[in-house]
Formats: C-alpha cells, structure tokens, sequence
C-alpha cells in the first residue's frame, strides 16, 4: 500500500485530477484525497506511507467510579422490597439520589452485560399490536380494563394450601393482590368490591375462562355470580380466549412476579404475614407507578355498595374473544354458533347484547390491529330457564 500511495502522490503532482488517478488505480476518490493530504507542503522522501492504526486515540468508557455506583446500586435493589434490577430501575434510583453524570439506560445496560452479573439470553423482540387492541375503546385509552386471574398450588410451610387472585389495570398497571384458602367466586367478588370501592370502576374487567369466573361449564348459557356483579356495577365483563398468547400478557408477567417477589420470599410464613408482605409489595408498586396511575383513562366512582337486585335477566354486554374451529364456529357459552367458514381457526371477538339479545362477531388480526369487520350477526335465545333470571350476584 505504501508504493501505490507513493505512485498516486506523483501521478497528483504531473497535474493529473483526481478522479483520474482514482481511476487509473482502480481505488476510490477518498484513497486519492488521503494520500494527497499526506503530502502536502512535505518531500515525498520524507512522508511516512505506512499504515495507521484505526484504533481511537481516546475512549470513553465509564468510569470506574461510576461502574462501581451501578452495581452497588443493582445490589440494593435486588434486596428490595421490589426485587427488581434492571437497568432502568438502576438508572432511575441514580437519578433520585442525584449523583452527578449519571450514565444512560443504554450504557447501564453494557455496565451490567460486561460485568456479567447478566445470566439470561437476549431476546427476539417482534412489533406487537397495541396494548387493549382487540377491543376498540381500550385501544383508543376511552376506558380501562382491570385484568383478573388466580395463582394456585401455593403451600405454606406448615402445609396449607393457598390461593392468590391477582389483578392489574391495562394502561395504568395498577396492581392489587389477595390470599385465601380458596379464592372462589364469593371471595373473588368481595376483592371486586373492595378494589373498586378504593380506585374506582373500569370500563371493562377480563377474566380467564375459570369457572369461578365464567360459571359451570357442564350446562349451556351459564353465566356466573363474578360476571353478573360486574353487569350489575355496569362493568363489561371480558373473557380471554382459551390457550392463547398475550391477550393475559400482562396478567401472566404480574403473577409472574407477585411469586418471585413475595411467595418465593415469605412462603414460610403463616398466610396473615403473607398477606402482609403482599400488602407491602403492592404498596410500593402502586407509589412507583403513581405517574402511569395517574394518567390512566379514568374511573366512574364507586361507594361500595351494590345496586339493588333487579328482576328479570341482567342488562349490558359480555365480551368473549375466541379462536373459530374448523369449521368457522365459535364456542360461547358451551354453544357452537356458525360464524364464517372463510375465517376458520382465526380470532373473533363476540359481544353479547343481553339488551338486543344479538351476538355479533368481528374479525381479529394482530397484524391488522384497526381492521375489525363485523363477521356475523346472530340471534341470542334466551334459555328456558328459572336460574338465569332469578340467579343473583
């Protein structure tokens, strides 16, 4: 390389351009321009043609001060109350204790992978709807949704089962946890009310498809105590379909660490000092969270106490969102209604009117999160029956 930076300096110094000479020796036009910038005002005999080093003269790697800051910190808040340790919980509790070039959340994150405190793989991340997107006035922030679900198999050291109920907001993640020896529908609806009573109702409460949720699924069209409260309170009870991904995402990752923050740590303990520490741990979240609490879509104010019990059937809308079989039917309440043989084994949200007692059903598609079509619109017949009218929440 030095001859032919050599040969490309005199061939510049005959007058020759140097596009030209870029040509002539087949490099581009910036070889001729650093070649020609090393020999200015210098005898040819005199210029070091020899390769420089594309190593940076000066880096700008944290210093080891601060590195040390991080880790320190990560420490501390793996011992927390909330255990979490991330890089941007490290770098927000940096940032409250005001320490001076505090490094951002990208270099955190390099502190920590270099520093191998880090022991999971990287993960393939693919773009995903939008949060609440199969139910267009979630999508739009217009309502909250309160998603609910059970935590079971938990034992105590003693040798007592237990049961957890769950639940967290969708735009405001607010979270909220409860401990029982059996977390039935009678228990599940007293946490209802007492969570409601204390934030306020929501537009919409998910549920799984549990029976303590839904209702008994050996008889058609029954609809359980939980989901008639939530009518009875005008909150649209939604069911999550059955062995699907990501409608319970954000259910499934808090239940996920409601147990490795609090059940992992005091399972030991009797089911009152569980509680306890599960009243800390929500406490703490609820303060973290307090701005995304905040600028939730708001709630309808609830005094706690229940409407009188109507006569007759419940009033309002239940929202169930299924997977069409084979054959483009759809399972709701342990009945098979036809819906469109074109869209078999793909998603469909049913709404149930019990006022026009009509189900309609619209198209769902994660990659066409705003194109939801009404599919069908079908008759809903009320069943013969005593029980559906006289049942009460």
């Amino acid at each position: 390389m030095a001859e032919r930076r050599l040969a490309i300096v005199e061939a510049l110094r005959t007058g020759d351009s140097q596009r030209s000479v870029a040509a002539r020796f087949g490099v581009g036009l910036g070889t001729v321009q650093r070649a020609a910038a090393r020999a200015i005002s210098t005898e040819l005999g005199d210029v070091d043609w020899a390769d420089r080093s594309t190593a940076p003269h000066r880096t700008r790697r944290t210093a080891p001060v601060t590195e040390e800051a991080v880790l320190a910190v990560r420490a501390e808040l793996a011992a927390g109350i909330l255990g979490e340790c991330g890089a941007l919980a490290i770098r927000e509790a940096l940032l409250q204790r005001g320490l001076s070039g505090v490094p951002s959340l990208r270099t955190v994150g390099r502190i920590l992978e270099r520093s191998g405190v880090l022991d999971g793989r990287r993960r393939i991340r693919r773009r995903a709807p939008p949060r609440g997107w199969y139910i267009p006035a979630l999508a739009a922030r217009e309502a909250e949704l309160d998603s609910f679900d059970v935590v079971t198999g938990l034992r105590l050291q003693g040798g007592a089962h237990l049961e957890a109920l769950t639940g967290i907001s969708v735009h405001g993640g607010l979270p909220g946890a409860w401990t029982g020896a059996s977390m039935a529908s009678r228990a599940t609806r007293a946490a209802l009310i007492e969570h409601w009573t204390a934030f306020g109702l929501p537009g919409f409460a998910q549920f799984d498809n549990d029976t303590r949720f839904l209702g008994s699924h050996g008889r058609t069209d029954v609809v359980g105590t939980v989901p008639r409260l939530c009518l009875a309170l005008g909150v649209t009870p939604v069911f999550a379909p059955i062995r699907e991904m990501g409608f319970q995402g954000a259910i499934e990752a808090f239940n996920g660490r409601w147990q490795a923050r609090v059940w992992d740590r005091y399972w030991s303990t009797d089911a009152g000092d569980l509680q306890a520490q599960s009243d800390r741990y929500i406490a703490a979240l609820r303060v973290r969270g307090a701005g995304r609490i905040e600028a939730a879509p708001p709630r309808r104010p609830f005094a706690g106490t229940l409407p009188p019990p109507e006569s007759g059937r419940p009033h309002g809308q239940i929202i169930f969102v299924r997977r069409l079989d084979d054959a483009g039917r759809a399972s709701i309440l342990e009945r098979h209604y036809p819906v469109d043989p074109g869209w078999s084994n793909r998603l469909v949200r049913a709404e149930l009117d019990l006022d026009a007692l009509a189900l309609r059903f619209y198209r769902l598609r994660r990659r066409e999160p705003a194109d939801q079509p009404l599919l069908a619109q079908l008759p809903y017949v009320l069943p013969n029956r005593r029980a559906w009218v006289t049942r009460r929440y």
